[in-house]
């Protein structure tokens, strides 16, 4: 069965089928209909999950162990199949087939997949997946339909904005959904539930301080001390929010520690890159961060985060929220 992305909310609420593959050019839907696949799963019993990743050498006969081997708890078990290529192989291939001919009524396979053209889409493995359960392709919304999602997206944090509004931030991001993702948040950031005005989104999104919240993460990530110190100096001169502030700062912390976790597992690094989402340019200045950061590091670096926002929420702690800041900046960017 194939369904539309706008589909997928409504099909949750039902009785899941044993095979679910995602698959589309826009990683950020990609990511979050696997997330929505994966929360139904646990609301559903999937109670263990198991995480296949296919990389060079991948062993398909992994497949058929995971569904063999079943939960000590006698629960039932998500396998989180992910082929960043789109290309499982002639091996992966009859794998896929073969698990597909018997599914296993106590195990969930998701298959997590990038775009594909025409000619890959009839591949028989796909089919086979599609025949067993459920096909999602995400499709990106197109410019003229970029408003509708934005707004869309806002409903979800309970904000709204009028046309005008919506078409300023598309016209921003040009077509980036992880960009327009990231302004929504900032929106919710910075404003309350409500009708947000045109005046409040130029000013959020035009904001200089957006590229300084940028020059921020970059500093951080390469160890660049003397740039972040002034950089949170500048912030707080021009009175940036702190929760915005915070936010830049963990989504770096937060994605360090995932990725090292996942090396101390000997996972591959490209493999946990893309699950982390760090992409592009960014790459090269994570992996810096990598050779100076432990996973020790990172986990106290992820505590102190969680910390600040206890203080920024007045929900414990004393000090000034800034120094914080500078303290977490250096915990990353010093080499020790």
């Amino acid at each position: 069965m194939q369904i539309k992305g706008e589909q997928l909310a409504v099909h949750l609420e039902q009785a899941l089928q044993a095979v679910y593959v995602v698959y589309g050019d826009e990683p950020l839907l990609v990511l979050e209909a696997g997330d929505a696949i994966r929360s139904a799963a646990r609301r559903n019993g999937f109670d263990e999950r198991e995480v296949l990743t296919v990389i060079p050498g991948f062993n398909w006969i992994a497949l058929h162990h995971a569904a063999g081997n079943m939960s000590l708890f006698g629960g039932r078990k998500l396998i989180d199949l992910r082929i960043p290529t789109g290309k499982p192989g002639r091996e992966g291939s009859s794998a896929i087939q073969d698990y597909c001919t018997h599914p296993s009524p106590d195990t969930l396979l998701l298959v997590t997949l990038p775009g594909l053209d025409w000619t890959e889409e009839k591949a028989a493995w796909l089919k086979a997946l599609a025949a067993a359960g459920v096909a999602v392709k995400l499709v990106p919304p197109n410019p003229a339909e970029l408003p509708a999602w934005i707004s869309g997206r806002l409903r979800r944090q309970q904000q709204s904005v009028e046309s005008d509004g919506l078409r300023f931030i598309a016209e921003r991001v040009e077509g980036n959904l992880l960009a327009a993702h990231q302004e929504i948040l900032k929106l919710g950031l910075l404003y309350p539930a409500g009708e947000v005005t045109l005046e409040q989104v130029q000013q959020a999104v035009l904001n200089v301080a957006r590229y300084d919240l940028d020059g921020l993460r970059e500093a951080l990530l390469v160890g660049d001390v003397t740039r972040l110190t002034r950089t949170l100096d500048g912030l707080q001169q021009e009175g940036e929010a702190p929760p915005l502030v915070l936010w830049a700062m963990t989504e770096e912390v937060r994605a360090l520690a995932q990725v090292r976790t996942g090396l101390t597992q000997r996972k591959s690094l490209d493999a946990l890159l893309k699950d982390a989402r760090v992409w592009g340019p960014r790459q090269a200045r994570f992996k810096l961060a990598l050779k100076r950061i432990d996973t020790v590091r990172a986990s106290a670096a992820l505590a102190h985060a969680a910390r600040i926002d206890r203080m920024i929420k007045g929900a414990g702690g004393s000090g000034d929220v800034w120094d914080e800041f500078l303290r977490l900046g250096l915990s990353i960017g010093v080499n020790l």
